[in-house]
């Protein structure tokens, strides 16, 4: 209380044009206090007016009054310059060199505490209360401080600038609207900062919106990197334990198998770690991005607005849709190793030197070509044999035992074992399959088994692949299962006979494993095609290079 007191004399001794203590006071007609050399200033710069007014009050005064020293007061001001207390603000309400400066104030002046876009000024506290009280000044547009009102001044006309050319994608004046502007799509200020109010609020929900989608998958990849963690530690344990079953022969393949395991595991979480640091680094410029649409949207000077608003920088390309990879290939790790009791030696030497990159694949690639006796009389056989395209009219093949009659299928002539890669450029819908040479040739259309036991994938004698536009299914003894991939238009096979291994790869810029199996090859296997019933699809067995 008693501080607030101390408060009350301050401001109550002060004069309101220095905002410093009473130097010799004078009191106007009106009742109001101010500096002798203060009030005399202030009516000297209006001297060659009539009337006198009072600055706090504005009472008009006809002549001009003839102010006396108020001894009262000035005792009053010096028993309170005795106590060692100051009426001067402290140093940080004083504008500095960043700060924008009240324009009424005269010597050091005082920061701004608004500022008016009529009258084009900024004020203090004290000299903007006459904006509060009087009627006529209630009606002003106050704005935080302003170092840049003369921005909303026309150049040409010097009048202030509440139009806005939507031809010309600026600012004008009303007299602008009527000379240089007549005829253009003109708008009031505050209507164009209205409608780009609006473009900036949907800018906003969209970022927001991106942001909440990229937290989700930020949240989707951490979840996916603890489940690669808890698949990888899982089938490190579970090998561990098989291995400690074997001969010590096998002690050396269990640190290979823990070795490969932690490598898959690194890269994978690598690959990961990588997308997700890419959707922090999303989020964060999103959200810069939102802070800043957000303050432009606080900005109470429409002029202001339409200023900075142009110069806003575009979102950058949203990062693409993550891919969420299926974990069953530690599953896979885990699955072998139990075999590896049983295979020994065999499966030892075959298994875990499997090619990692598409080099490696094509160290194993072998020239396949198609055997004519075997293509259904619907397919088209060129480039040496290798390329199989459906026509509408059936080809002039002769009579063969070998001849696939009722599905659009074709065999290879080289027989496949031991370990083998080709691959196959696709157009349209395609089987890419592995069979035994006794797979039967004939099959009725509709219904009756004779159909499934001449198709690829859909019997005990083949597997394959179906790719279409833009899915993919693995098909084996008449079971389909869906897999997931990059859509391209070559499909990569890979045979390790031995070793009963047959991988199905989508081949782009990289090599992306659509499906695996794992099983006993009885009989020496054949690549196979069946190329869909549209007229031009086809597929070609790919000539490779070894490396």
């Amino acid at each position: 209380m008693e501080q607030k007191g101390v408060q009350l004399d301050r401001e109550t001794f002060s004069c309101s044009i220095c905002l410093d203590l009473l130097k010799d006071p004078v009191t106007t007609p009106c009742g109001h206090s101010y500096c002798m050399n203060c009030i005399k200033s202030f009516w000297d710069e209006g001297d060659e007016k009539e009337t006198h007014s009072c600055p706090q009050c504005r009472q008009s005064f006809t002549p001009r009054p003839v102010l006396l020293k108020n001894t009262m007061l000035a005792v009053l001001v010096e028993e309170l310059k005795k106590t060692g207390l100051q009426a001067a603000p402290a140093d940080h309400c004083y504008a500095g060199a960043e700060d924008v400066a009240c324009d009424v104030c005269t010597g050091r002046k005082l920061k701004a505490h608004k500022s008016c876009l009529q009258c084009l000024a900024s004020f203090c506290e004290k000299h903007l209360q006459p904006h509060y009280e009087s009627a006529p000044l209630k009606k002003h547009k106050l704005v935080e401080p302003s170092k840049k009102l003369q921005e909303n001044v026309c150049s040409r006309h010097n009048e202030v600038m509440k139009m806005f050319c939507r031809t010309d994608q600026q600012l004008i004046c009303c007299l602008c609207s009527v000379e240089e502007h007549k005829g253009h799509d003109t708008v009031s200020a505050a209507a164009e900062r209205a409608e780009r109010q609006r473009e900036l609020e949907g800018s906003r929900q969209n970022i927001q919106q991106r942001i909440q989608d990229r937290e989700k998958d930020v949240k989707l990849l951490q979840q996916q990197a603890e489940a690669i963690d808890l698949s990888a530690d899982k089938a490190v344990e579970d090998s561990e334990k098989i291995f400690t079953e074997l001969i010590r022969l096998l002690e050396k393949r269990s640190s290979d198998v823990k070795q490969q395991v932690r490598s898959q595991q690194k890269r994978e979480v690598s690959r990961v770690k990588e997308l997700q640091e890419k959707l922090e680094q999303e989020i964060t410029e999103l959200k810069r991005k939102d802070a800043e649409l957000k303050k432009l949207s606080h900005t109470e000077d429409h002029n202001q607005f339409l200023h900075n608003y142009p110069s806003l920088s575009p979102l950058s390309q949203s990062t693409s849709s993550i891919h969420i990879c299926p974990l069953s290939c530690f599953e896979d790790v885990t699955a072998a190793v139990s075999e590896i009791r049983d295979k020994l030696q065999d499966v030892l030497r075959e298994k875990w030197t499997n090619p990692k990159t598409r080099a490696g694949f094509l160290k194993y690639s072998r020239e396949i070509t198609l055997d004519p006796n075997t293509a259904h009389t619907q397919l088209l056989l060129s480039e040496g044999n290798r390329k199989a395209t459906f026509m509408c009219q059936k080809q002039s093949y002769s009579s063969h035992p070998d001849r696939f009659t009722k599905w659009v299928q074709v065999l290879s002539r080289e027989s496949l074992t031991g370990r083998c890669y080709w691959e196959v450029e696709r157009r349209g819908g395609v089987y890419v399959a592995v069979a035994y040479k006794n797979i039967s040739r004939t099959g009725s259309w509709f219904g009756g088994g004779g159909s499934n036991e001449c198709r690829f994938g859909h019997n005990n004698k083949s597997w394959a692949v179906y790719c279409f536009t833009n899915s993919s299914t693995f098909w084996s003894n008449n079971v389909q299962t869906p897999v997931s991939g990059p859509e391209s238009s070559r499909v990569g096979v890979y045979l390790d006979h031995s070793a009963g291994i047959l991988s199905f790869y989508s081949v782009s810029e990289t090599m992306t494993l659509l499906h695996r199996v794992q099983t006993t090859f009885t009989q020496p296997l054949y690549a196979g095609l069946q190329v869909y019933h549209c007229p031009g699809d086809s597929a070609e067995l790919c000539k490779l290079k070894q490396t």
